[in-house]
């Protein structure tokens, strides 16, 4: 059973990747510790392993297909930033939007998230999605048109890993004899799915804690929603304790959008911002932060 926070608006926030200051161990200290001083509730991160020199223009979220990252664009592991940026602050929850679930073996993730789970006294989740550079998730050794297939059983896996002592899985891509994975989280941890098809949606309801689609528009959010909690009812799960997470940017943490979204069942806003100016982010974050008090 998950820990209960509240039917409150929770507040996440991405910091601003495009200026190139997040594999800046000073200036993502001083972030960190800003927004924790706000308020915030969480700080997400990203992952991509590389950036293909070449790709496909198949990125779903703008009308170019191109992701708008620069190639060149410092992307630290999240898991590896996670634990810098534990150890500078006290409060300040930490989650993924999301990690490259093909990329990931289940027994080693079990291990990276629990042993950040002790080191941050149980501030941890993780976010899951699928991924869309065929470039980039070949490069790792996964089959790209399987993806969606592998990252279900990935989380169920490490569900196993992270919940159960000794831990076995027998699957089509990951299968292990009975295993002591320690240390052992010392709060369950969250798993979310993103994404923003059906195929998503379903996930999240079958194997996960919550939903956290990317470029819905209301009525959209809607149905995936719904489908979600239809998929978790059906496989014998509560969907009442499924969590459901959006992405927006900062200056539209509104209070009219923020009733409009609670009223979706939304329950954490997790706002990117821009930028390099201390100022103007702490500012917008502010604004951002009495939207959702």
């Amino acid at each position: 059973m998950l820990a209960d926070y509240g039917r409150h608006m929770h507040l996440g926030v991405l910091p601003p990747y495009r200026a190139g200051v997040v594999g800046d161990p000073a200036w993502m200290t001083d972030f960190a510790q800003m927004v924790e001083g706000l308020g915030v509730e969480s700080l997400y991160l990203v992952e991509h392993v590389g950036i293909a020199a070449e790709y496909a223009a198949e990125y779903p979220y703008s009308d170019s297909g191109q992701m708008p990252l620069p190639s060149d664009c410092p992307i630290p592991d999240p898991l590896d930033l996670t634990a810098f940026l534990v150890a500078r602050t006290t409060k300040l929850r930490f989650g993924t939007g999301v990690l490259v679930a093909p990329h990931h073996h289940p027994l080693i993730l079990a291990k990276r998230l629990a042993t950040l789970s002790v080191l941050s006294e149980g501030r941890i989740s993780a976010g899951f999605g699928v991924g869309w550079m065929r470039e980039e998730i070949e490069a790792t050794g996964s089959d790209f048109s399987r993806r969606g297939k592998q990252a279900t059983e990935m989380l169920q896996a490490l569900r196993v890993a992270l919940e159960d002592d000794p831990a076995g899985f027998a699957g089509e891509f990951f299968s292990f004899d009975p295993m002591h994975v320690f240390p052992r989280p010392v709060a369950p941890i969250a798993l979310h799915v993103g994404g923003h098809s059906p195929a998503a949606a379903r996930r999240a309801g079958l194997v996960a804690d919550g939903f956290h689609p990317l470029g819905l528009d209301n009525e959209t959010l809607t149905e995936r929603w719904n489908l979600a909690r239809a998929t978790a009812e059906s496989a014998g799960r509560d969907p009442e304790a499924l969590e459901l997470s959006v992405t927006l940017g900062a200056s539209g943490v509104t209070p009219t959008a923020v009733a409009e979204l609670a009223e979706l069942g939304v329950s954490r806003i997790v706002c990117s911002t821009a930028g390099e100016d201390f100022a103007s982010i702490e500012s917008v974050l502010r604004e951002a932060v009495s939207a959702t008090s």
